[in-house]
């Protein structure tokens, strides 16, 4: 397995794993209430959310669109 591969699996997971703390932020009472008053969840939570979800898709490109370098 070439180091891209393990590089995106490894981006995929953290991704996904911040992607699912951002989730669970947004059911803390901190950001019910900024969203009952705001109509939209606290910066913090959306970072979360919006990191994890771009990180998890980095990964999954490098996964797909990695290449076999061939030795001469």
């Amino acid at each position: 397995m070439s180091p891209q591969r393990i590089f995106g699996v490894v981006l995929l997971i953290v991704g996904v794993i911040v992607m699912i703390v951002g989730m669970n932020a947004s059911h803390s009472m901190a950001d019910r209430l900024s969203n009952t008053f705001t109509g939209r969840f606290t910066d913090g939570t959306m970072w979360y959310i919006i990191g994890g979800i771009a990180t998890g898709l980095v990964g999954l490109a490098m996964l797909l669109f990695s290449f076999r370098t061939r030795n001469a």
